[in-house]
């Protein structure tokens, strides 16, 4: 409490690239993050920047608009995506004589922990390394995320202020647990296909050609697959994906349905019987989303899937890049329904023990 007995409200900054509109976990994160903020009386003050690509999102540092900006911001904390790291890693420590608040970065997951050409790893992780090195705090979405901090950015990053906030999944509606109790036998019931369902930006590192690759290798009257996120972000990779789909002969059991309202999200995720998205995420919140409507998820060994997923029992790890493996765990699940409902119910119970929003926000 102030003095004067009124409750204390904060100015906050937050830097990120482009809006928060846009559509991905970490924005969401962010979203979610700012709502919380606002409730609470604190005003929060975007600081919205072009992606213009890695490279030239490097020169930000020294372009005079970012640097003058942050020189006379008015906020009592600045929070800064570290998505918005190329554009920072010079300019914080530059600033650091001249700016009156403490900086704390959001940290979703590192570019650094996802694989890349050699010698784009080594600049990615010397830039990313010195960004972690000019702020004065963390939040992570994941132990995962801040255990690759620390491994990247040393003893330094260990011995600053850091705290790991979940992501929730409770902005989406959803059936009462009752309600998909009942439901969900009848979804595993074996009276058709497999329904198969991926979530997320159809760009490279979601892996969709991997899960593609796996059920090549299935006979087609097993399984329908549904791909739902944005076919706009990568139109390169999208169109491999189409001719990948072509090549397979697969056009008759894959739909690219595109980004969707919530309301549409949820009704895919009411239809499906198991997710699929073989990705290295620093949390994954489509997995979290999945389990709420007691679909069993496949992910990647890599990353913080390992955080929700429990092998055998609500979903499967993948090892990266092993369709193979991806390929066993659907033909399991749609060759033992039984084994499907039992994940399925596990999966709602995982979902259950997981903080809302407003609960990681307070954390």
């Amino acid at each position: 409490m102030a003095p004067n007995g009124a409750e204390t409200t904060l100015r906050i900054g937050l830097i990120i690239y482009g809006s928060l509109n846009i559509i991905s976990g970490s924005y969401l994160y962010d979203r979610m993050l700012v709502e919380y903020l606002q409730a609470q009386g604190d005003t929060v003050e975007i600081i919205p920047m072009p992606w213009r690509g890695y490279a030239n999102n490097l020169f930000d540092n020294w372009l005079p608009p970012l640097p003058n900006r942050l020189r006379t911001l008015n906020v009592d904390l600045l929070l800064q995506d570290e998505l918005n790291h190329p554009s920072l890693f010079w300019l914080n420590p530059s600033l650091a004589r001249q700016r009156r608040y403490p900086i704390i970065s959001i940290v979703h997951h590192l570019r650094s922990s996802e694989a890349h050409p050699p010698l784009s790893m080594q600049l990615y992780r010397w830039v990313e390394k010195n960004y972690l090195h000019t702020v004065d705090g963390y939040v992570f979405n994941s132990q995962t995320t801040q255990k690759a901090v620390i491994e990247l950015a040393g003893a330094d990053a260990a011995e600053r202020p850091g705290l790991v906030a979940h992501p929730a999944a409770d902005h989406l509606p959803a059936p009462t647990p009752a309600l998909l109790t009942n439901y969900i036998p009848l979804r595993c019931e074996k009276n058709g296909p497999l329904r198969i369902l991926f979530v997320g930006n159809v760009i490279e590192r979601k892996g969709l050609h991997m899960l593609l690759k796996a059920l090549a290798t299935l006979p087609a009257a097993e399984w329908k697959l549904d791909v739902v996120g944005s076919l706009t972000v990568d139109e390169e990779y999208v169109e491999r994906i189409q001719q990948q789909i072509d090549q397979d002969r697969l056009r008759d059991q894959v739909s690219l349905i595109g980004a969707v309202s919530n309301e549409t999200l949820c009704k895919h995720y009411l239809h499906a019987n198991v997710l699929a998205v073989p990705s290295y995420e620093g949390f994954g919140i489509v997995y979290l989303e999945a389990m709420r409507f007691g679909i069993p998820v496949i992910g990647l060994m890599a990353g913080g899937a390992r955080e929700i997923i429990t092998p055998e029992e609500n979903g499967f790890l993948v090892p990266p890049n092993d369709h193979a493996s991806l390929a066993h765990y659907i033909q399991q699940l749609n060759s033992d329904r039984g084994l499907l409902e039992r994940m399925s119910m596990a999966a709602i119970h995982t979902y259950a023990a997981q903080p809302t929003w407003e609960q990681s926000c307070a954390t």
